[in-house]
């Protein structure tokens, strides 16, 4: 069997499982056989036991058998699929990757959104982290004249709006008027100038976790100087409806509804990427607390119509 049609059924089958919470063998092969994949043969329990194994040694998905609910099998490990995770990420592109691939003759009716194409950065970077060495890199911020060289230790990195970041600790050593500082930052890959992966090691800080340096955050900004608070918004007409189906952070939770609007609340660091989402919303989205973002909010838009008053006067 070619390697990319055993994918797919790998994918397959996580997702029925997934779907079903527990679900028999007898029940997999009367969804299988319902497929396209199955071309009218069951799975046979070998080769299923086979595709368990493969599935755990891959994505670290574990499926098990609970015997005492009449066989039934289970994803004994849900949390790797988390939203957020790698697992989750990698099979959500490889499902939608199969769907597409089916579909070819309908190639100029399904239009796709570009995807980042930093495949060298990225190999350089999870290499580094894997080894646990040092990188030189040299980058250039956009509002800055010149690029500049950093030595960073390497903690992780987050895809966000179809960019890679990566976080790393700066050590600065002391001086007569200093004592020795270390501190993390982020790196956009698309301002990343070249990279070069040392040969110095460092030891991680074991009490790092990436998920919850990033929990209070909207994307991949995190500023010591803004703590995370109460943020609450208000949305009108059709845009309540979107953040109820698509959640913009995990912690949104509903806290009031009226006739054509609908309250959210978020524990949150008020930060630029956070604002500038905010104002993609427009009028259909209100800051009600706190009184320093939605201040923050109002000003922006008011220098927006100013500008655009100033362009009309000059026309």
């Amino acid at each position: 069997m070619k390697t990319y049609n055993v994918f797919k059924e790998y994918i397959w089958l996580v997702n029925v499982i997934r779907r079903a919470g527990k679900i028999s063998l007898a029940d997999i092969n009367r969804k299988w056989r319902d497929s396209e994949l199955s071309e009218g043969v069951d799975i046979a329990r070998t080769t299923f036991n086979r595709h368990k194994a493969a599935i755990e040694d891959m994505f670290g998905i574990i499926i098990e058998c609970d015997a005492k609910d009449g066989y039934q099998y289970y994803i004994a490990n849900p949390e790797v699929l988390r939203e957020n995770s790698v697992q989750n990420w990698i099979l959500s592109t490889l499902s939608v990757s199969n769907v597409v691939s089916e579909s070819l003759s309908l190639q100029d009716r399904i239009l796709m959104e570009s995807a980042p194409v930093e495949g060298d950065l990225l190999k350089d970077v999870i290499g580094a982290m894997k080894e646990g060495v040092k990188l030189e890199l040299e980058h250039k911020r956009y509002d800055a004249d010149e690029s500049k060289i950093y030595l960073i230790e390497p903690y992780c990195i987050k895809l966000f709006k179809h960019r890679w970041y990566v976080l790393g600790k700066i050590r600065k050593p002391a001086t007569d008027s200093n004592s020795e500082r270390a501190y993390l930052t982020l790196f956009s890959f698309d301002r990343i100038k070249s990279l070069h992966v040392t040969k110095e090691t460092f030891e991680m800080d074991p009490l790092f976790d990436a998920e919850s340096y990033f929990s209070d955050s909207y994307g991949v900004l995190k500023q010591s100087n803004k703590p995370a608070q109460r943020i609450v918004l208000r949305a009108f007409d059709h845009q309540r409806h979107y953040l109820k189906d698509l959640p913009i952070h995990h912690s949104q939770r509903q806290c009031g509804e009226g006739p054509n609007w609908t309250d959210f609340e978020y524990w949150m660091c008020s930060t630029s990427d956070l604002m500038a989402q905010l104002l993609t919303y427009g009028s259909y989205v209100k800051v009600l607390e706190p009184q320093h973002l939605a201040d923050e909010v109002k000003q922006a838009h008011l220098e927006a119509v100013q500008r655009y008053l100033e362009e009309s006067q000059s026309d």
